[in-house]
């Protein structure tokens, strides 16, 4: 059966079946036409009274009221960055200059290290770092085995919203009520989450979040939520005439403007031509209730299939509940790398190797894995040639 939003992605017309989504998403044509139509009209910086300028300027604006949207909390609490991993170095070089010995902070084992290692660097200024284990091979994260690790010491937990490399999705507001309670903060990774599930850190009730644009279909930028109020209390790098609670603290240097009018274009193609048109959030949940049930059944289909392979053994969760369409496995005698290498020249695109998800692989005892992604434009057709090729 053909999906018909996989139109609006030009990338497809060349017959490749993108299985490698977690590691970056296609983007559909109303957000190329809007780096185009940027760069065609001018390319200038923001602030000055020219129209250039001030086109920039709205493109600032707009994307930081559209990303508000996106996460669910208003657009003073959204800051622009290049990428996830840099902003929680950011965040992370603030926090050493709060925190040391005595302090803690809590990582789950199934941390992307975009949000392992910034929070791991703070042990050179005494604060301790304790892993929160995880069940394996089906990568799940037991509250109550958070709860026997928080204190009155703990300062921070991190916690993925949906596991790049398995694809779990972890109780994270049930994990922030257990940091709420003696006192911390927590951030959630979104990144490998927000492609499949519209985020909202409100109802999370984090403290932060972050997200990568590249992978939502759409240009290489990434997005942080600060929560009302913390600013402030941030010591971070800045240019000493920016105050202490505007989000340009955390945005050092230039945006990449162009990149930022291609995530507005990926907005309108949620908004137009995943959902039903309406404007703002509404706009937004109406494409992901639609992004849900298309992935749904073919995270079902995918498990079905890979469950019939000879000597494959998958990782996750057994079934489409509690997490998303993500398959990471191993074939018995065979090298991940190599695998990934014969689909390719097949074809079929799929990651290999441990993904910057090293305790997750560690923990399942391997020092990789294949992994196969689908997004909402996928197909039961793309799983099949993946299948075939595995079987070859």
């Amino acid at each position: 059966m053909t999906n018909s939003l996989r139109s609006h992605f030009p990338a497809f017309d060349g017959g490749f079946s993108f299985l490698d989504s977690a590691a970056g998403a296609q983007v559909p044509k109303r957000c190329i036409d809007a780096i185009s139509r940027y760069l065609t009209n001018a390319s200038c910086n923001v602030g000055m009274p020219y129209a250039g300028s001030q086109a920039a300027s709205a493109v600032k604006d707009q994307t930081r009221q559209g990303t508000a949207e996106f996460m669910n909390c208003a657009p003073s609490e959204v800051i622009i960055g290049t990428s996830a991993t840099p902003l929680n170095f950011q965040l992370a070089r603030a926090f050493s200059r709060m925190w040391g010995v005595g302090d803690e902070i809590i990582i789950s084992e199934l941390e992307h290290e975009a949000n392992a290692s910034p929070w791991r660097d703070l042990e050179r200024v005494g604060v301790t770092v304790k892993i929160w284990r995880g069940q394996f091979p089906h990568g799940e994260l037991r509250l109550e085995d958070l709860r026997e690790l928080v204190n009155k010491n703990t300062r921070l937990v991190a916690v993925t919203s949906a596991s790049n490399a398995l694809g779990s999705m972890p109780d994270v507001a049930g994990a922030a009520a257990i940091a709420k309670s003696v006192g911390a903060w927590t951030i959630t990774d979104m990144v490998h989450y927000s492609p499949h599930h519209l985020p909202d850190v409100r109802a999370l009730e984090v403290d932060f979040a972050v997200f990568s644009s590249y992978k939502v279909f759409s240009t290489h930028a990434a997005f942080m939520y600060v929560r009302e109020g913390l600013l402030p209390q941030l010591p971070t790098d800045k240019l000493h005439f920016i105050p202490d609670d505007s989000p340009l603290k955390l945005e050092p240097g230039t945006n990449n403007y162009e990149g930022l009018a291609g995530w507005l274009g990926t907005l309108e193609y949620l908004r137009h031509d995943v959902g039903d048109g309406s404007s703002g959030r509404a706009g937004l949940v109406s494409a992901y209730q639609r992004i849900e049930q298309i992935e749904h059944e073919l995270t079902e289909f995918g498990l079905e299939l890979l469950r019939d392979v000879p000597g494959l053994e998958l990782y996750g969760q057994p079934s489409s509940a509690g997490r998303v369409g993500t398959f990471c496995f191993n074939l018995a005698g065979q090298d991940p790398m190599q695998i990934a290498s014969r689909l390719g020249a097949s074809g079929v695109g799929v990651a290999a190797g441990h993904y910057y998800a090293t305790m997750p692989m560690a923990a399942l005892g391997v020092s990789g894995a294949v992994r196969a992604s689908i997004l909402h434009y996928s197909e039961k057709a793309d799983l099949e040639r993946l299948v075939g090729g595995l079987r070859d």
